[in-house]
């Protein structure tokens, strides 16, 4: 059945290599079973509810992706989109999460739709390429920023707007530690890196003093328990954002945040993942790229339903893919190991911040290196770029970073006197953020 399901034979491997390639996936992602219930309680969610969601989400669209596919590429909550979720448009727009959800319910039908008609890949195509990486390397410095901040090492400072925490305190200590345990180990290409310092530094803080003469980590009653129940955030997505053109107005470049941030970080990862497993045709195009893209469109509409933040490909996948993975059957491990996740919640909700906050920012760091594809060599390629990258960490939102971006792009090329450096599609996705930045939609009250 496994042969004929996912023809192992004609892609070189075996149900064994599949299995080990599955396991190191699932190792290499793990880490997202507590940075996403992290994330995602800063908005005010239930973290319990958090951590079941993110494995059950994970691994439905996981096991999506394997059988309309049979590609070895895992899905779960996106690191980058959960930040955009919380401190964007709950944090800093002041909406409830249950809107958000909305959001990303609306981002998923509207993925849905583009990926049947193929309108997606010209989206794709109006983004100029260097501003494809810049929103990468943005998130990236963003995700990282975010670490810091959790774990104490860059805090608040009404002069200077952000300093030095205390490093001699011991969570901040501790996270300090956890950086450079995971990029020591990341460097040295230990599988599971990150996961290996989340699960030592969380050992360490039960013996590491935190205020109020607590420790760090908090040992449970019980290391394997039922899963919490979804019910917190199961089916609590909202649409007020679409009884009124004032509330719309606001909704709608958050949406399409969404929509860009979920495309080129899915399409980045097919692309890289199926090219490392020797999967792509000879003229560099994707096979069954139609079915990616619809299993992917699928794994948004059920993240919302399920009540987290928006499910993507992840290019942890590529571990797997090293380890001999060639199939979907490796893809299918992964989301049975996910499963399993659940009945290990108690563990998993007592790793403090100071063992989430390095993976965020090692995260970060994957995501920057990506910078070395823009040409900063050519002024023109590189304004756009890197006013993008600066402008996402610094006004806390990939909203207004990705908007500025393209704006810049967009006058750079009409002052230039080169309107084709830029699609017609791209002045008009431009032109939304512009709209909205100087907040003169028509009718928006």
């Amino acid at each position: 059945m496994l042969q004929r399901l996912f023809q192992l034979d004609r892609n070189r491997t075996t149900p064994a290599r599949e299995f080990q390639a599955g396991l190191t996936t699932f190792a290499a992602m793990a880490y997202i079973l507590a940075v996403n219930p992290a994330i995602l309680a800063n908005a005010g969610m239930d973290k319990g509810a958090l951590v079941t969601v993110t494995a059950l989400t994970a691994a439905l669209s996981t096991a999506i992706m394997a059988l309309l596919t049979n590609y070895p590429i895992a899905l779960a909550p996106g690191m980058g989109i959960n930040a955009f979720f919380t401190f964007t448009i709950v944090l800093g727009k002041g909406l409830p999460w249950s809107e958000a959800l909305g959001m990303v319910f609306v981002n998923g039908l509207i993925f849905l739709a583009l990926s049947l008609t193929g309108i997606r890949e010209k989206i794709i195509a109006a983004i100029p390429h260097a501003l494809k990486i810049a929103v990468t390397c943005g998130i990236g410095l963003f995700i990282a920023f975010i670490g810091l901040k959790n774990g104490g090492v860059i805090v608040a400072n009404p002069a200077t707007f952000v300093s030095a925490g205390d490093f001699a305190s011991g969570p901040v200590a501790l996270c300090l530690a956890g950086v450079f345990l995971t990029i020591i180990l990341v460097a040295r290409g230990i599988p599971g890196a990150i996961v290996i310092s989340i699960a030592v530094i969380t050992l360490i803080g039960v013996f590491v003093p935190a205020a109020g003469g607590t420790k760090v980590t908090q040992l449970p009653s019980a290391l394997i328990a039922a899963p919490h129940s979804p019910a917190p955030v199961f089916f609590k997505l909202t649409f007020n954002f679409l009884t009124s053109w004032t509330a719309f107005t606001v909704a709608l470049p958050l949406i399409l945040t969404l929509l860009l941030v979920d495309m080129f970080d899915n399409i980045g990862t097919l692309i890289g993942v199926t090219k490392r497993a020797g999967l792509l045709a000879a003229d560099g195009t994707l096979p069954k790229a139609g079915r990616a893209l619809l299993a992917d469109s699928l794994a948004t509409i059920a993240s919302a339903l399920f009540g987290t933040s928006t499910v993507v490909s992840y290019i942890e996948s590529a571990s797997g893919v090293e380890a001999g993975g060639r199939t979907g059957l490796t893809s299918l491990t992964t989301a049975g190991f996910f499963l399993l996740a659940l009945f290990f919640t108690p563990l998993i909700l007592i790793v403090p911040a100071a063992a989430t906050a390095p993976a965020l920012v090692v995260v970060g760091i994957f995501m920057m290196q990506s910078v070395i594809e823009i040409d900063m060599t050519d002024f023109k390629i590189a304004a756009p770029a890197v006013l993008t990258i600066f402008a996402i960490p610094l006004t806390f939102s990939i909203a207004e970073g990705i908007g500025l971006g393209l704006i810049a792009a967009a006058i750079l090329a009409i002052g230039l006197g080169k309107a084709k450096m830029l699609t017609t599609l791209g002045y008009f996705i431009a032109g939304i953020f512009f709209l909205q930045f100087f907040k003169i939609f028509p009718f928006s009250g």
